[in-house]
């Protein structure tokens, strides 16, 4: 017998028929004897049409009920699979993230776990019972609903396994694993076998959809060993796991593409100690995550300024130009410039620690593709580049054709 936490997606739970697969899949686990808690997201498209409601009411929502709104989502898809499992005569019983015990700070839609109390999947595990949870959502000490950011509901697994000292975690999806490029980009994308978790996360925060970052993250911090693996067959997934000496010897692991970023450009901002510290502390406050930042060589004489760009994702644009429009007075700049049509395109591997010339490589190939590179950013394990959203997909495919094609390893 294994206790084992069993994560499905939007998509693996789309409808009616998508699921009774997971019902079945789940009850196959049960009916040899294992101790079953499964995660399930909402259904795929039922948060965006929640966030486009919300929309319509008001353009800027209030946290709060916009968290109260979100949670119904995954609310909806326990109680069905709950049902479905019934059906199957097995016992079942679902729980929203503050009934198992899933207690969260307070910043709203992008709350953090600080610690899980499983006494009541324990009790239901021990009846016989399917334990299903709602993931993405946790509650406050002092009873807020909250939600954990989009893709949290992996990171309601992987915490999950980690507290329960699960014996496998298995993270569900629509993709047979995770692959060298998203596959609907570039068709001759390869499936990995394994993935460090360094790789894993950069891959995740860099745009490949298959897992929220901050889920790899914790999964690295408690060691938490995962699989992911499709639902819509039997095929092995990808490992992901501590980095083994192996996988240095692969240059480059992956190429990412993330067309949900946007740039914004704060110029003319007097250069003075502190001024950039006030703007990212701002934006800091207001759970504005930024990426690729860029400050220009100060021009003018008598009053020397800089411009300063950022990235961030396009969801946040709104919340940042606010933030930035209430420093205005204190920090006297010219103006703020958004821009949405932008992508960012990654290379990743932990390879790149020991193998010059991959940044060259890859300034290279978007060179003789005559695609312009906008900003940079790099760390030991990857390079990051924001060119024109119209050129997005074009660099991801020729830069995975450089470093993939004709089977090269990197």
């Amino acid at each position: 017998m294994a206790l084992i936490v069993q994560k499905f997606g939007g998509s693996s739970v789309e409808g009616v028929d998508r699921i009774k697969n997971v019902a079945s899949r789940v009850g196959t686990y049960r009916l040899r004897g294992d101790k079953v808690v499964t995660v399930v997201s909402a259904m795929r498209g039922v948060t965006d049409n929640l966030v486009k409601l919300a929309a319509e009411i008001t353009p800027m929502p209030n946290d709060r009920e916009m968290d109260m709104l979100l949670a119904t989502g995954e609310q909806t898809t326990i109680a069905l699979l709950a049902m479905a499992l019934h059906s199957l005569d097995l016992p079942a019983v679902s729980l929203t993230g503050a009934q198992a015990g899933i207690v969260t700070d307070g910043v709203h839609s992008k709350a953090k776990i600080n610690n899980i109390t499983p006494g009541q999947i324990h009790a239901m595990l021990d009846k016989g019972n399917v334990v299903i949870v709602a993931g993405f959502q946790g509650q406050t000490s002092d009873g807020r609903i909250t939600t954990l950011g989009r893709g949290g509901s992996d990171l309601t697994a992987i915490a999950l396994a980690s507290v329960l000292k699960a014996d496998l975690c298995q993270i569900y999806t629509d993709v047979d694993g995770v692959y060298t490029a998203d596959p609907r980009v570039v068709p001759n994308a390869r499936k990995l076998n394994e993935i460090s978790y360094d790789e894993m996360m950069e891959l995740a925060s860099l745009g490949t959809k298959v897992m929220q970052s901050r889920s790899v993250e914790f999964a690295k911090k408690f060691n938490v060993k995962f699989e992911v693996r499709s639902s819509l067959n039997n095929n092995p997934g990808t490992m992901v796991m501590e980095e083994t000496e192996s996988m240095e010897a692969v240059v480059v692991r992956g190429v990412s593409l993330d067309s949900n970023q946007a740039k914004m450009t704060v110029t003319a901002v007097p250069d003075k100690p502190g001024h950039a510290a006030r703007v990212f502390t701002a934006l800091a406050e207001a759970a504005v995550n930024v990426d690729m930042i860029v400050q220009n060589v100060s021009h003018g004489t008598a009053t020397p300024a800089t411009d300063i760009s950022f990235t961030a994702d396009a969801p946040d644009l709104p919340r940042a130009r606010q933030v930035i429009a209430d420093l205005k007075d204190e920090i006297g700049y010219a103006s703020v410039e958004g821009d949405e049509t932008i992508a960012k395109v990654s290379v990743v591997g932990v390879g790149m620690r020991t193998h010059p010339g991959v940044a060259a490589k890859v300034f290279e190939t978007l060179g003789i593709a005559n695609i312009n590179i906008g900003m940079i950013s790099t760390s030991e394990i990857k390079i990051s580049v924001v060119v024109e959203a119209s050129q997005g997909e074009e660099a991801t495919r020729v830069l995975h054709e450089a470093f993939f094609g004709d089977d090269k390893e990197g």
